[in-house]
């Protein structure tokens, strides 16, 4: 009797499995500890730009001192200007020191922020014996008392517009223009609808140049993310997630306003379409439109970005297809048949050979195998090839001869179908997003060979 003993796989390709299925929680986990963090465990002041009226060299001297490079002082002529500094969101806050010193805030800025500069300028004025007054400039609405109802609505219009990118990649019968098309209707139908929730709840104020900037924030992050997906491929989940989710939450301005931020990530805020958008709705609801017009032009940045890769990938296609079809033949198929276990992105994939249900990934490729003038050939095998040579999927015809296939990639293709006894077919398909490809095959059996002939004596 023998006995057959399975054999776990070799060292090294067992860690290149682990490693593939690790890599992208590891990215993530990194990305959490040293972004979420340094940013927020201990929010104190980096470089908060001050206006100063009346300075005293002794007070601010001691402030440095006592607090170095948590403030850049600016002085200005008198109280009025202090306090216009705040309102224009051009300072953090404005100090008037003096006998009776007053400290301007903004509450709209974040509740932590103006607790924290309070905390700072009552200490040093008590020092000097003087009583500080603190006055809010801004305050926010009665139901949003830390001034951070912007950041988690935000929050509602930024992720999902990742989630919609990630959803409409695999929306096959949808080209590039039509998903372009779907982000600026969704985009505008999230906006309304997150603006006309935050309003009833007495959150945030609406108004077109609030619902503007909420689809510019959509808008930004979705075509971002539909440009990236090509050239970052089975990478593009963490880097979609470590852009807009673990780079941009911390930075945002809402667990921590951007003045009690680590330099570095105050850099960061000043980029993210987040944080952006934050400040914009910010300025449009507390500041009469001041410090909107560079988040503005940083979210509109982001979406033409995105247009612009879009357009790279469609000429690179463009150019790969020309390249194919001045290369390759049908005739080649022998040499194509070569496994390739490279990547690819979405999988390519045989799918039931049924109408489309709800939920279920797109076929690209559909057809039907038959005998010639037998009806259909149940099990045959199709096997399908990219231009480079590669066999991306192989699947095999229901008991009806139907077949379909999901997730190939954009360019010419070559569909071989055989079957036992009969002589394979072969065609040549162009694929492009937005339709779906139909091969249909008729197979022949082989031509029966000659019999031999015999000389005649």
């Amino acid at each position: 009797m023998t006995v057959e003993l399975s054999q776990s796989p070799p060292l090294p390709g067992a860690v290149r499995t682990l490693a593939e299925a690790l890599w992208f929680p590891a990215v993530l986990f990194l990305g959490f500890l040293f972004c979420f963090t340094p940013a927020l465990h201990s929010p104190t002041p980096h470089h908060a730009k001050i206006a100063v009226a009346e300075a005293e060299p002794q007070t601010m001297e001691e402030l440095q001192r006592l607090h170095p490079g948590w403030f850049d002082v600016t002085s200005v002529p008198d109280e009025a200007q202090a306090r216009r500094a705040v309102q224009d969101r051009t300072a953090a806050a404005g100090l008037v020191t003096g006998d009776d010193p007053v400290l301007y805030v903004a509450g709209a800025n974040g509740a932590m922020l103006s607790q924290k500069l309070g905390t700072v300028f009552t200490t040093l004025a008590d020092e000097h014996g003087r009583t500080l007054t603190v006055v809010d400039v801004a305050p926010t609405a009665h139901d949003d008392p830390m001034g951070t109802s912007a950041v988690y609505i935000g929050i509602a219009w930024s992720v999902p517009g990742y989630i919609l990118a990630t959803t409409l990649l695999r929306a096959v019968a949808f080209d590039r223009r039509r998903k372009f098309l779907a982000v600026l209707g969704v985009s505008a139908a999230f906006s309304i609808a997150g603006s006309c929730v935050a309003g009833a709840l007495g959150y945030l104020p609406v108004s077109p140049a609030s619902l503007s900037i909420a689809f510019l924030l959509t808008t930004a992050v979705a075509t971002m993310s539909l440009g990236l997906a090509p050239f970052t491929r089975q990478f593009f989940p963490a880097v979609g997630m470590g852009l807009f989710i673990v780079l941009s939450i911390p930075t945002s301005g809402g667990p921590a306003p951007a003045p009690l931020l680590p330099a570095v990530f105050q850099y960061v805020h000043a980029v993210m379409p987040l944080g952006n958008a934050v400040d914009a709705l910010r300025g449009i609801v507390y500041f009469g439109g001041a410090g909107t017009l560079k988040p503005v032009l940083v979210l509109c940045a982001w979406t033409a970005a995105g247009a612009a890769l879009l357009g790279l990938d469609a000429l690179r296609h463009r150019r790969r297809d020309a390249r194919d079809a001045a290369v390759m033949e049908p005739e080649d198929v022998q040499e194509l048949l070569a496994d390739d276990p490279a990547l690819h992105f979405p999988d390519p994939a045989a799918l039931p050979a049924h109408g489309h249900h709800f939920g279920e990934r797109e076929p690209d490729l559909v057809g039907t195998v038959y005998f010639a003038g037998r009806g259909s050939v149940p099990h045959a095998a199709v096997i399908v090839i990219d231009g480079h040579g590669r066999q991306l999927v192989r699947t095999a015809t229901d008991e009806h001869g139907h077949y379909a296939i999901a997730g190939l990639p954009e360019g010419h293709l070559s569909v071989l179908a055989t079957a036992a006894g009969q002589a394979p077919a072969v065609q040549r398909k162009h694929l492009r997003p937005g339709t779906v490809v139909r091969a249909d095959f008729t197979l022949l059996a082989p031509p029966a060979p000659s019999a031999p002939t015999v000389p005649c004596t």
